[in-house]
């Protein structure tokens, strides 16, 4: 999913036509080459008509009597997975350069070519036109080059008082804010399928039930709606976490430089309203060093699929032969190319196995962070494909997700069997011991010997319970389907009264939650 951008347009023959050079075409794939990067090492150094150097060494040419090797370029490059980021470092240079312009570094003409180019690049990506260069190391050298082209020496300014460090930051902390946010939405909206699907199966007294598992051994029957529900409310912690997360990087990193701010006339509180962040860094080392705020957002990814895999694992669960409460819609499974009885719940599966790549993720991002020193380190560039991926599978998968449980077709007269079998009511009898007086453990014990009797001499569980004088009649109408359901009276249990309540409950914080994400949604 590239959040708003396509990746870069090439031709059907493997190539993109290359606006600079005087040829039709230039490769972007070579075996040698990884960086599409073909002929001598010395079109790294490219003239350009203003005297400069165009890509590659450009940004620090002056220091070095010859241009990088060919392969550091290839090795070092990123704009094989940054390019993503171009329309975010657009807007972030477009405030950068508005910024020069009140601290009198850039004139109002020179102000309005930049900004003009960077408009011009963005519109160059749009269409697929805009061609990276060999040489261009990261997306954000390609913008630079490109914006010196359109505004020659105004271009050239562009960069002035700013760094990588800092320019990099930015871009990143904008897409991923947008990215996030877009999550959020997703995350909203499974809730809100789970909670439709929820009011759908009801809380009265004909409501379907389900055994509650614990070991995966059935222990005590809950409303079908109770079950759906648990779902929602753990997707919708999901999303608060991610309006927390979007209240601790709710500032902006474009001035700290380097990593100690500039000489010059800056104006980071300004950058940081223009980009509409609430206030400027505090520390400039802290601003280009610390990814601590992509490690937790690859960390809300993680939890987030965690509990789609558990989402997923029931469904694998339920629509077997062996359960057989639930039935996947045509569309939203798979076929065997060898058995064809089979429909597979592929999309659960895939949720569950995706969990552990963004738990990968994760710690891959922390591993790579742990023993950084202060400040900028390349080490950095590695933060962006954990999260970039991230994003792009769990976005994929809450989708996906999304129409599996809104088509699911739920078999309940299998789920009442497996809620209503005799063992479910064993903590119920042990309860109406205590409320007869009986201290809890005594009376776990004489119900867990007439479990074992059953067990052990064949005997119908209701018929020991019958003939029990602690228990007797009144013991045994507890065996009637849906009793034991409606026996769980406190609030926030399974039961027809606290469900209901918790579905009107659930159903107000998913539309508190939607309207928090109001105008976000997965591409």
């Amino acid at each position: 999913m590239n959040r708003g951008l396509r990746e870069p347009v090439a031709r059907g023959d493997g190539y993109r036509v290359d606006h600079d050079s005087g040829d039709e075409a230039t490769a972007v794939t070579d075996p040698e080459h990884p960086t599409g990067a073909t002929g001598d090492i010395a079109a790294v150094e490219r003239p350009t008509a203003e005297g400069g150097i165009a890509g590659g060494g450009a940004l620090w040419h002056g220091r070095f009597g010859s241009g990088p090797a060919e392969s550091l370029m290839a090795y070092t490059e990123s704009i094989s997975f940054d390019r993503r980021l171009l329309a975010d470092d657009v807007t972030a240079s477009k405030a950068h350069v508005r910024g020069l312009a009140r601290g009198g570094l850039l004139d109002a003409d020179e102000e309005r070519a930049v900004l003009d180019a960077l408009d011009a690049v963005l519109e160059e990506e749009l269409a697929g036109e805009l061609v990276a260069h060999a040489d261009d190391e990261d997306i954000h050298t390609l913008i630079e080059r490109r914006v010196t082209e359109l505004a020659g020496t105004a271009g050239a300014k562009l960069h002035t008082g700013r760094s990588r460090n800092d320019q990099v930051a930015t871009a990143f902390r904008l897409w991923s804010r947008r990215a996030m946010g877009e999550l959020a939405a997703g995350l909203v909206g499974l809730a809100r399928v789970l909670t439709e699907r929820a009011t759908e199966a009801g809380t009265g007294a004909d409501a379907p039930s389900i055994p509650g598992y614990t070991h995966l051994q059935r222990a005590q029957p809950v409303l079908l709606a109770h079950h759906l529900a648990a779902h929602a409310w753990a997707l919708l912690r999901d999303a608060d976490r991610i309006a927390d997360w979007m209240a601790r990087t709710d500032w902006s990193p474009l001035g700290a430089g380097a990593l100690a701010g500039s000489s010059l006339p800056l104006d980071p509180a300004g950058t940081a309203s223009d980009l509409g962040f609430a206030r400027p860094f505090d520390n400039s080392l802290d601003a280009t060093s610390d990814r601590d705020w992509v490690a937790e957002a690859t960390f809300i990814v993680a939890m987030a699929g965690v509990h789609l895999s558990r989402m997923g694992e029931e469904v694998v669960l339920w629509t077997s032969d062996e359960f057989g409460f639930a039935v996947l819609d045509d569309a939203y499974a798979t076929g065997s190319s060898m058995l064809p009885q089979k429909k597979n719940p592929d999309i659960a599966e895939l949720a569950r196995g995706k969990a552990g790549r963004l738990i990968g993720n994760h710690t891959g991002l922390l591993a790579t962070l742990k023993s950084l020193p202060m400040a900028y380190n390349r080490d950095l560039q590695e933060d962006k494909e954990p999260l970039f991926d991230g994003v792009d599978q769990l976005g994929r998968a809450l989708l996906a997700m999304s129409g599996l449980y809104a088509t699911l077709r739920f078999n309940t007269e299998a789920m009442a069997r497996a809620a209503n079998a005799p063992g479910a009511v064993a903590t119920d009898l042990a309860e109406l011991l205590v409320v007869s007086g009986m201290a809890f453990r005594e009376a776990h014990a004489v119900v867990g010997a007439l479990v074992r009797r059953s067990l052990d001499e064949g005997v119908a569980l209701v018929d020991l319970v019958a003939e029990e004088p602690r228990l007797g009649p009144r013991a045994v109408k507890l065996f009637e389907p849906g009793a034991s359901v409606a026996n769980r009276t406190t609030p926030g249990g399974a039961g027809h009264a606290p469900v209901s309540a918790q579905l009107k409950a659930l159903t107000g914080a998913v539309a508190a939650s939607a309207q928090r994400w109001v105008g976000w949604s997965l591409p």
